[in-house]
C-alpha cells in the first residue's frame, strides 16, 4: 500500500474538515459571547432577518423566545430537564432527560455553533468506527470452522444464483479481465470510492438541505433571510444519516450470524477435498489484492473481516446515495420544467411533452449511475455476489423505512452531552413546520409551513 496508507486517511480527513469549513456559520463569532450567543450576527443582519419573516407567528415565536436571547442573561431560567418520547412498535412513553441548553455559552458549544458540521463528523466517526470495531472483533476471533462455514455459504449462494439463472459473476469478470485498462480503474473504484464518496455525499447533502436554508447566513447574491436550499430541510439529512447507521447495524447482525466468503477467496489452493475442488473450479480471480491490484487501507488490513460479503454495504450505501440524489426535492428555481410540442403528420394536433428541469435530469443521471458503477465494480472484482448486492438493497430499504428507531437514543445523547458540558447548535432554518427535529417523529421530508424555525 505504501503511500496510500497515508494518503487515503488524509483524503478522508480533508473531506471532513473541508465539509466543516464549507458549512461554517460565517456570521458567528466564537469569542464574542455577547453578540454570537444570541444567534444573530449583528444588528443589521437581525433587521434583515426580521424583514424576511412573512408570518407574524413565526417571527414572534423566534425573536421573543428565550432561545433567541442571550444565554448569559437567561441561563438561570433554563430548566435542567426536558421531555423526550420513546416509541417502539406502537409503544410510547415520555421520559425526562437533561436540558443541555444551559451549556450553550461554553466554549465547545460556541465552537460547534460556528462549525455545526463538526457534530456530523462526530456522528459519522461514531457510526463508522463502531461498525469497524465490530468487524475487527469478528476478524480477530475467527476460527477455522467459521472460515469453512463461510466457504459453504458462498457455495450455497452460487447454487441459488444458478437456480435463479442470475449467476453472471464469472462472465462479468472475464470480460473485464480482457480489458486491463477498465479492470485497473474498476479496482480503483472499488478500493477508493466507497468511503470518500460517502463522506462527500454527506457534505453535499448537509450543505444543500441545511446550510443553504439558514436564514442568518448571507448567500452569494442574496441578502440575509433569503435561502437557496432544498425545501426538504435538515430532517432529510438527519434521516439519511440515521439510515446509514441502521444499515451498519443490520449488516453487522447478518454477517455475524451468517458469514459468507467473497468469490475472490474461493480459489484458495490449500483447501482440500471436494469442497475445495468445487470452490476452485469456478476460477474467480482476486483482482484487487493481487500484485497488480489497487488494494487500500480500507480493504486490506488484519482487522478487516474478509468473510462479511453478505450483505454488500458497498452497494447498499451507493443505492442509498443514488435514491437520495434522484428524489431530493429541489429549490424552486431548479424545478422549472420545459414543455415542447411535436406536431402529428396529417393532423392538426400536437403532442406535448414535458421534460424535467436540467437540475433534475442531472440528479437522475448521477443517482442512477453511481449505484450502477458500484454494482459493476463489486462483481467484476469478485468481492461480492449479485445476491450480496440484493441483500445490500434490502438492508438499505429496511434502514430507510425504519431509521426513526434511533430517535429513541436521544435521551442517552442528552446524558452524554451533560457529561461533557456541551450543547448541540440550534439552526435557524427556513422551510420547516415548527417542530424540533430531534424531539419529533415527523416526516423526514419536511415542509414549508413555518419560517424562521429553530431546529436542534
Amino acid at each position: 500500500m505504501g503511500v496510500g496508507a497515508f494518503l487515503e486517511p488524509l483524503v478522508v480527513v480533508t473531506l471532513l474538515f473541508g465539509g466543516t469549513w464549507v458549512n461554517r456559520n460565517t456570521e458567528y463569532r466564537i469569542f464574542d459571547r455577547r453578540r454570537s450567543s444570541s444567534g444573530f450576527p449583528r444588528s443589521s443582519s437581525r433587521d434583515s432577518i426580521e424583514s424576511a419573516y412573512s408570518s407574524p407567528r413565526s417571527s414572534s415565536s423566534l425573536l421573543d423566545s428565550p432561545r433567541a436571547s442571550s444565554p448569559s442573561l437567561l441561563s438561570p431560567q433554563e430548566p435542567k430537564w426536558r421531555k423526550r418520547e420513546i416509541r417502539i412498535l406502537g409503544f410510547r412513553k415520555e421520559v425526562v432527560s437533561p436540558n443541555t441548553r444551559r451549556f450553550q455559552g461554553y466554549f465547545l458549544s460556541r465552537l460547534l455553533q460556528k462549525f455545526p458540521f463538526l457534530v456530523e463528523a462526530w456522528y459519522w466517526a461514531l457510526i463508522y468506527w463502531v461498525y469497524q470495531l465490530g468487524r475487527a472483533f469478528t476478524a480477530v476471533t475467527l476460527v477455522e470452522g467459521t472460515v469453512n462455514v463461510a466457504r459453504n455459504h458462498a457455495l450455497q449462494v452460487i447454487h441459488l444464483e444458478q437456480r435463479l439463472h442470475i449467476f453472471f459473476e464469472l462472465n462479468v469478470q472475464h470480460w473485464f479481465l480482457q480489458h486491463p485498462f477498465l479492470m485497473h480503474w474498476t479496482n480503483r473504484i472499488y478500493s477508493f470510492i466507497h468511503i470518500p464518496g460517502t463522506i462527500l455525499y454527506l457534505v453535499w447533502l448537509y450543505y444543500y438541505t441545511t446550510t443553504r436554508n439558514r436564514i442568518d447566513i448571507p448567500l452569494p447574491n442574496r441578502s440575509v433571510g433569503e435561502t437557496d436550499g432544498s425545501p426538504a430541510g435538515p430532517r432529510l439529512y438527519a434521516a439519511r444519516r440515521r439510515t446509514m447507521a441502521v444499515c451498519n447495524l443490520l449488516a453487522f447482525i447478518v454477517f455475524t450470524l451468517w458469514p459468507c466468503m467473497p468469490p475472490r477467496l474461493l480459489s484458495d489452493p490449500d483447501v482440500p477435498g471436494k469442497i475445495g475442488d468445487e470452490a476452485r473450479s469456478y476460477g474467480f480471480v482476486d483482482t484487487v489484492h493481487g500484485s497488480e491490484g489497487e488494494s487500500s487501507v480500507w480493504t486490506q488490513n488484519k482487522f478487516c473481516n474478509q468473510y462479511a460479503a453478505m450483505p454488500s454495504l458497498h452497494f447498499g450505501y451507493s443505492l442509498l446515495i443514488g435514491l437520495t440524489i434522484c428524489s431530493i426535492p429541489l429549490a424552486s428555481q431548479h424545478r422549472r420544467s420545459r414543455t415542447f410540442a411535436l406536431r402529428v403528420p396529417t393532423t392538426n394536433k400536437a403532442l406535448r411533452f414535458r421534460l424535467p428541469s436540467p437540475r433534475r435530469i442531472a440528479c437522475l443521471a448521477i443517482g442512477i449511475a453511481y449505484p450502477t458503477i458500484i454494482l459493476i465494480a463489486i462483481v467484476a472484482t469478485a468481492n461480492h455476489f449479485i445476491l450480496d448486492a440484493v441483500a445490500g438493497a434490502i438492508v438499505c430499504g429496511l434502514a430507510w423505512s425504519g431509521n426513526r428507531i434511533l430517535l429513541n437514543l436521544l435521551p442517552l445523547e442528552d446524558y452524554f452531552l451533560l457529561l461533557v458540558r456541551i450543547h448541540k447548535p440550534e439552526r435557524r432554518i427556513m422551510g420547516l413546520d415548527g417542530e424540533d427535529e430531534d424531539d419529533g417523529w415527523s416526516s423526514d421530508r419536511g415542509g414549508v409551513a413555518g419560517k424562521g424555525v429553530v431546529v436542534n
